[in-house]
């Protein structure tokens, strides 16, 4: 392998690197031994999460040797989780490396990069127990449901695969010596015993690089379960285009009717069950009076926002942020009483779970999102964070599935309109450096506004690729001349999805291998579609027969269970001899778009029919605006 010597630290880099390539890791381990933090964009095609870990992996390496070959000692007690202690120092105080992406798919190419290099850190990937858990009836639960029953059976010792973990730990020191994924950890779990979901909260607690989704950075709780010294420690956000997007919903929260109401039968529900205990048991471990306090305060908030004055469906009701405070208030909902309504909340989830051991149908306990919002709006004593919020109530017609059918449904929403608020947790837990990297982050000052981070380490860097190797253009009408304008007066007319149809066609004819088609939104893929495949030519052929002539088709599922499938389908109809290729219908933002690499015969030409701008009158995109405009930040990104 060829070596690079970049600012004194010696880089193993698996190919001969390219000018650009060298250029990013340099400013990668700049930021690194700045300590300081990094926005670093490099086209799609150009190496980056290659250059990223050959880096990063290369300067750590330089400040010591990784953790390879160490085991961990553990002293099963009386508790949820095992209590771990090293059987010799590990990391001492070398920075840990924690690599997020934003999904699990993203994740699995990252670590088969991570194969394709010289270093070998001792790693772990660390996923949900949805992903993870082997236990019979425990995988089949979801949420706060499962962790609950986790918890429950693993204090009562009642999990065998639980009770393998120290063991098979003990035997296998060089567990995560070499790359691991979340399916490789689970076919460990089925083959020898032990938890997979255990195995891997072993494994982080003397590992060099930690690799997870964002959520398990950015949601408190996810991060407070972390084993992770953050001192100085080094954080990675790839794909880091929808962070800020991602970081404002994860403090935000909606609570529409049907949840509250879900609610309120589950504290009533409670009060029967613990009233039952004592009858039958006197078991008053549960007061059913707490239960009450809580379901009348659920019913009082009920009353509450249905007392909102909304002027208009259009406009809805609007405050500033610290408004939700004047209104939980009047509940007597304060910084001095949350603390006691969430332990009522924690007592009732617990209830339920109880309960729902005994029942074949497990339920989700809705309370806990209850729980969550409370958590969310008094995270801090003194409120600040409240001035980057509003609050909003809007009116909806309720839907059958919301058991509210031809009723008027509001949902009550606190949204945050400042990203930063979800990062700042990460400089006061001493962060040494945070870096951000994607292929498409410009305008950089834009985002580091939004985010509220200094960023003294940036970079843009060009394509590996040059001017001859690629063809970008519009195509502004269709073969009959209909204007390919996809906003939304247009792009339900006959003629235009006709011109769209017959477009592709012509693209599917000439482009050879893979093609890639996107859409808008999945309504509108649908649409196409079935106007294609009811559309005849001239010669009684319809659109949908004449693009299946020349490509086999793939289109994108909702379901993103059956996504999988639909693409091992796609690469089999590429292998195809039979046919000239195959073509993928899919929806820009949806789950082909994101963290998958068509690489070359894979994906020969892209199509975009149109792109997904948010509406302009959507009430969160209006109040954005607003927030924007009332000076929220310097710079507007849009």
């Amino acid at each position: 392998m060829p070596t690079y010597n970049i600012r004194g630290v010696v880089v193993d880099f698996p190919f001969e690197a390219y000018d650009c390539q060298l250029v990013y890791m340099e400013k990668v381990i700049q930021s690194l031994q700045e300590r300081c933090n990094a926005l670093l964009e490099s086209p799609t095609g150009t190496g980056k999460t290659l250059c990223l870990l050959c880096a990063t992996l290369a300067w750590r390496k330089s400040l010591g040797g990784f953790s390879t070959g160490m085991s961990v000692k553990s002293s099963q007690k009386e508790e949820s989780e095992p209590d771990v202690s090293l059987s010799q120092p590990v990391r001492s105080n070398l920075p840990a490396i924690i690599y997020t992406s934003r999904t699990h798919s993203q994740i699995r190419q990252v670590i088969q990069e991570l194969k394709r290099t010289r270093y070998r850190p001792k790693m772990v990937v660390l996923g949900s127990r949805e992903q993870l858990c082997i236990h019979d009836e425990v995988s089949s639960l979801r949420g706060k449901t499962q962790t609950n029953s986790c918890h429950s059976l693993c204090r009562k010792r009642k999990c065998s695969h639980h009770s393998r973990v120290a063991e098979y730990m003990k035997k296998n020191p060089h567990l995560g010596d070499e790359p691991i994924d979340i399916e490789d950890l689970v076919n460990v779990g089925r083959r020898f015993g032990p938890c997979p979901y255990y195995v891997s909260r072993e494994l982080h607690r003397i590992a060099d690089i930690f690799f997870a989704p964002y959520n398990y950075l950015i949601d408190p709780g996810n991060r407070k379960s972390l084993k992770v010294d953050w001192n100085n420690s080094i954080l990675i956000f790839d794909e880091a285009h929808n962070l800020e997007g991602l970081c404002a919903d994860a403090a935000s929260f909606e609570l529409p009717s049907w949840l509250l109401k879900a609610c309120i039968i589950e504290a009533k529900h409670c009060i029967d069950l613990s009233v039952e205990r004592r009858e039958e048991s006197n078991d008053k471990s549960r007061n059913p009076d707490n239960f009450a306090i809580l379901r009348a305060l659920l019913l009082k908030l009920e009353k509450r926002i249905a007392e909102v004055p909304i002027q208009s469906k259009e406009l809805g009701f609007t405050k500033p942020g610290p408004y939700i405070y004047e209104l939980l208030s009047e509940l007597n909902i304060t910084h001095e009483t949350v603390s006691k309504l969430i332990q009522i909340i924690d007592d009732a989830a617990v209830l339920i779970e109880e309960d729902n051991q005994h029942k074949v149908a497990h339920t989700t306990c809705r309370l806990e999102s209850i729980g969550d919002i409370l958590n969310t709006i008094f995270k801090d004593e003194g409120n600040a964070h409240a001035k980057f919020y509003r609050v909003h109530v809007h009116e909806v017609e309720a839907s059958a599935a919301d058991g509210l059918k031809g009723k008027a449904s509001r949902t009550l929403s606190w949204w945050c309109f400042n990203p930063g608020i979800a990062l700042e947790a990460f400089s006061k837990l001493g962060v040494g450096s945070v870096i951000l990297t994607s292929g498409t982050l410009a305008p950089l000052d834009s985002f580091a506004q939004e985010l509220k981070l200094e960023f003294p380490v940036r970079l843009e860097n060009p394509h590996v690729i040059t001017p001859s190797q690629i063809w970008a253009g519009v195509v502004p009408a269709g073969p009959s001349g209909c204007s390919f304008n996809s906003s939304y007066r247009n792009r339900d007319s006959i003629e235009y999805k006709q011109d769209l149809g017959n477009a592709i066609v012509n693209f599917a004819r000439i482009v050879p291998d893979g093609l890639l088609v996107f859409f808008p939104s999945y309504y509108i893929l649908d649409q196409c579609i079935g106007c294609w495949k009811n559309m005849s030519h001239a010669n009684s052929t319809t659109i949908w027969e004449r693009i299946c002539k020349h490509k086999k088709p793939v289109v994108e599922p909702r379901q993103s269970s059956l996504f999988p499938s639909s693409i091992e389908d796609y690469l089999a109809k590429l292998k195809d001899a039979s046919a000239s290729g195959a073509v993928f219908f899919a929806v820009c933002r949806g789950k082909v778009s994101e963290g998958l690499d068509f690489a070359d015969h894979a994906g020969r030409a892209v199509v975009i029919t149109g792109m997904p701008f948010a509406t302009r009158t959507d009430p969160k995109v209006r109040l954005k605006r607003e927030y924007l405009d009332q000076g929220g930040y310097p710079i507007a990104r849009f």
